[in-house]
């Protein structure tokens, strides 16, 4: 009863602590990522106050919100999309993965981590966080701007890249040699691939099946859905996280639609929870002396994110100054490099790698939203050129569009 007792009291003040700091992020208009990782700092190893009790359940909270965040994101893309971006903007996502995740891995080679963890690293400078970005976008009035659907393809085509780049990372912290790896990838490959394929042609019957008038079944249903499915990849090796992105693509319409809105309180809910699991595994006193690689490598990954936007922008015929805030706009990482680098720390090849991606994340959370305001003024500024006043697409009147609105390149901005 005792145990009970503290477990409630543990728990609880965890949940306060992280409403209290989401209204605080709001009121500051900023993401409240940051403000979790170092909640997590304060109670973990090392922390003000390590926490005993409620450790285990925050564990299993934490694999939940990974596969929440990863349904939720599949969600917000039809398989149509999925396909249609990779053949018109697949360019764009080589371009976005040579320039942003090849400084991880350099950086992850001189520290001697090994090629393994070059991987791990890799993806963690690679994403970009689609959720922060759609939060600034709304802020700052751009979702009706020519750019916007430029950021939003990039980001449909990092998250499609995490349906391969997972079962790799998976594969490779498990130790899997190059026989089972590559069968490791050849199943996550093949399972999406026919996910994809069920999804574009039998799409409709499989969201009439999960579909339902009473929004406690259909909670159920997809939920109940989305963890066994993950469970089963997870089994498999291919990543519980591919297994409920890959459920969210399946569905569509009213019922991505109604899962959507029944979930988004749970996501938010257990993601906050999988923020503060991966700070109480980060010793405090393990920052500082990352803290120097970790600020390299925000300069050096800002400059290549800005590189990319600006690169795909003008492909897309934007003017100079879209161009600059399309770049800018990409700057943040967030809630998937900590999922990747998260699977690393499970795994304990390399004890500083944890520490590395919370301050590099740390500090591209809190800059991202500031590069998206001020790439362009600066630019501007900089190379003292003029350029047309600001380009705002115009959707066709029959669309019953206005000047803050854009063609959706998924069912919304998307949540990475």
């Amino acid at each position: 009863m005792h145990d009970s007792a503290v477990f409630l009291i543990e728990f609880g003040a965890i949940i306060l602590g992280l409403g209290l700091l989401g209204r605080l992020a709001g009121r500051f208009r900023f993401s409240p990522i940051p403000l979790y990782l170092l909640a997590g700092l304060a109670f973990g190893e090392g922390g003000i106050y390590p926490l005993g009790t409620s450790e285990e359940f925050v564990a299993i909270g934490a694999e939940i919100g990974v596969v929440l965040l990863l349904l939720m994101l599949g969600l917000e893309y039809t398989a149509s999309d999925l396909v249609s971006n990779l053949k018109t903007q697949y360019p764009a996502g080589l371009v976005d993965a040579a320039l942003n995740a090849l400084p991880g891995a350099a950086m992850a080679l001189l520290l001697g981590w090994g090629p393994v963890a070059a991987v791990v690293l890799a993806g963690v400078t690679w994403i970009s966080s689609s959720g922060v970005i759609a939060k600034v976008l709304g802020d700052l009035g751009r979702l009706g701007n020519r750019e916007t659907p430029v950021i939003l393809s990039i980001l449909v085509l990092e998250d499609l890249s995490m349906a391969v780049y997972l079962p790799i990372v998976t594969a490779l912290l498990a130790g899997a040699g190059l026989a089972a790896g590559s069968l490791t990838l050849a199943i996550a490959l093949g399972v999406a691939g026919l996910v994809l394929v069920v999804a574009v042609r039998y799409g409709r019957h499989i969201s009439r099946f999960v579909s339902s008038d009473d929004s406690e079944k259909l909670l159920l249903v997809v939920l109940g859905l989305t963890l066994l499915v993950a469970g089963i990849a997870q089994q498999l090796q291919v990543s519980a996280a591919v297994g409920a992105f890959l459920v969210g693509i399946a569905l569509s319409g009213e019922v991505a639609e109604g899962a959507h809105h029944l979930l988004a309180p749970l996501r938010d809910l257990f993601a906050a929870v999988f923020f503060v699991f991966f700070g109480l595994h980060t010793d405090p006193a393990s920052i500082p002396p990352v803290l120097l690689p970790a600020l390299a490598l925000a300069v050096v990954t800002a400059l290549t994110k800005v590189a990319t936007g600006y690169w795909a922008a003008r492909r897309a015929g934007i003017s100079v100054r879209g161009r600059w805030r399309a770049g800018g706009t990409l700057v943040a990482r967030g809630e998937f490099s900590i999922v990747i680098a998260g699977l690393a720390v499970t795994s304990g090849i390399e004890p500083s790698l944890g520490p590395l991606a919370t301050a590099y994340v740390l500090i591209l959370v809190v800059v991202g939203p500031l590069t998206a305001r001020y790439t362009e003024p600066l630019a501007r500024r900089l190379t003292r050129r003029s350029e047309p006043a600001d380009t705002v697409a115009r959707v066709p009147a029959q669309a019953g569009a206005t000047d803050q609105e854009t063609a959706p390149v998924g069912n919304s901005a998307g949540g990475k």
